[in-house]
């Protein structure tokens, strides 16, 4: 189990490059199984869980080349159905919960799609229904093997069909899954509640481009004329919004001077307001972020005088994935926030760690914490800790290079699941982190 042994108390100085958007890669990648011409997609993120991916993608019998560090040609021309069936299909897609964005494209293409109880960060429930009562309501049959942990849909004669629908949630993944089964269905389907971050707006673009029919894009109404065929594309996936917002939060603890290149602003939505809204400063230089160095930051309230409360939700409200590095940042600002996690039941319980280097938490309940920010008057002190999801390690991280002394952080395979060298990247420009495997 590979560790970070971080000094903290730098500060650091320069531009970074944010990279290509984690989440929208999984739904991306999975596309090109709709269609047996080239797919060549840039800005691939060079993390983990999409590396994964991509191998579980050759292993189906996928053409993957090679261009760049970040741009790949696809050709899915040859793909070997039987894989599904086997025990190395079930231990990789075991391990990959993006391996639930394959079964809509094989489904549609081929009319079945197999895939076992994918994995992923242990946040708390993470429900599958939405995917499946989507594909049912398109026409195929749904089973679940509880034994083999197993899913498998089957088309009706291998041809799905049409229909109106209304999502149970609006689940990024699960709009995006049915959203590729319906592209190639018999007739018109509707999807209503459906999610629009920017990352199924690219999905949509893309799949358009390759000749669906898509509109409604950017809002909660989906509709999809099914075609016969879907051709080949090029595609340049966004910036992370996460590890943008990551960065902000980093550059605000530690007093840092950084520049984030590159960040497509007008897809960021309320991110860089949220950050506001805990007095950090942030410039906008055309599509660049410049945070000064800032010795304090301090929390607004409400209009009336109540505390502050951050909360997640759907697009374009709060993305969920920056709620821990939201909660991290507060602990050394001035005044106080009431941070509120709906989505998952075992996002916060991280905070233990925190408290441990200082910071002043109360974990309400497992939804909400109560931070009282510390105005950078105490420090945090480096300790040892666990990384127990992605962004939850990502958010530790930050804290140990904000704090005072040596911080040791295992089981940072977590983070790197979703964030791209970032110990070398944050070393270039000034941090202390040393990789030890």
């Amino acid at each position: 189990m590979a560790t970070f042994k971080v000094s903290g108390g730098k500060k650091l100085k320069g531009e970074i490059i944010p990279q290509g958007a984690k989440n929208e890669a999984l739904q991306i990648l999975s596309a090109v199984l709709l269609t047996p011409q080239e797919v060549i997609v840039k800005n691939i993120p060079v993390i983990r869980d999409v590396m994964k991916l991509i191998e579980l993608l050759g292993d189906l019998g996928v053409k993957v080349k090679k261009i760049t560090d970040d741009t790949y040609s696809f050709i899915a021309d040859d793909i070997n159905l039987e894989f599904l069936n086997s025990e190395e299909f079930k231990a990789k897609g075991a391990g990959l919960r993006g391996s639930i964005m394959i079964i809509g494209p094989l489904l549609a293409r081929f009319g079945k799609g197999y895939i076992p109880s994918p994995g992923g960060d242990k946040i708390g429930r993470r429900r599958l229904d939405t995917h499946f009562i989507g594909f049912m309501k398109l026409g195929a049959k749904f089973e679940y093997l509880p034994n083999d942990q197993f899913y498998k849909v089957t088309a009706e004669n291998g041809k799905l069909k049409g229909t109106y629908m209304l999502l149970d949630e609006a689940s990024v993944t699960g709009t995006a899954n049915i959203l590729m089964a319906a592209a190639l269905a018999e007739g018109t389907t509707t999807i209503y509640n459906a999610a629009c971050e920017p990352y199924l707006q690219q999905l949509c673009k893309m799949l358009n481009r390759m000749g669906a029919k898509i509109t409604g894009i950017g809002s909660n109404l989906l509709t999809i004329e099914g075609v016969d065929s879907l051709g080949g594309t090029e595609h340049t996936m966004l910036p992370d919004m996460i590890e943008i917002g990551s960065f902000i939060g980093l550059a605000a603890m530690t007093e840092s001077e950084i520049t984030i290149k590159n960040c497509r602003i007008p897809e960021l939505g309320i991110i860089p307001d949220t950050f506001r809204r805990l007095g950090i400063q942030l410039e906008y230089r055309g599509d660049d972020i410049f945070i000064p160095s800032q010795s304090h930051y301090e929390i607004e309230s409400f209009i009336d005088g109540s505390i502050l409360t951050i909360a997640d939700a759907p697009w374009p409200g709060f993305t969920p994935d920056l709620i821990s590095i939201i909660l991290v940042t507060a602990t050394q600002a001035r005044g106080n926030v009431l941070i509120h996690q709906k989505m998952f039941e075992s996002r916060l319980f991280f905070v233990d760690n925190l408290i441990d280097m200082g910071a002043k938490i109360i974990l309400c309940d497992p939804h909400r914490a109560n931070i009282m920010g510390l105005d950078k008057k105490v420090p945090l002190k480096g300790i040892t800790m666990s990384s127990p999801d992605i962004r939850a390690g990502v958010a530790m991280l930050i804290a140990a290079m904000s704090a005072n002394g040596v911080s040791t952080i295992r089981n940072i395979e977590q983070i790197d699941r979703g964030y791209q060298y970032i110990d070398q990247r944050l070393n270039n420009i000034g941090a202390d982190i040393v990789r030890i495997d």
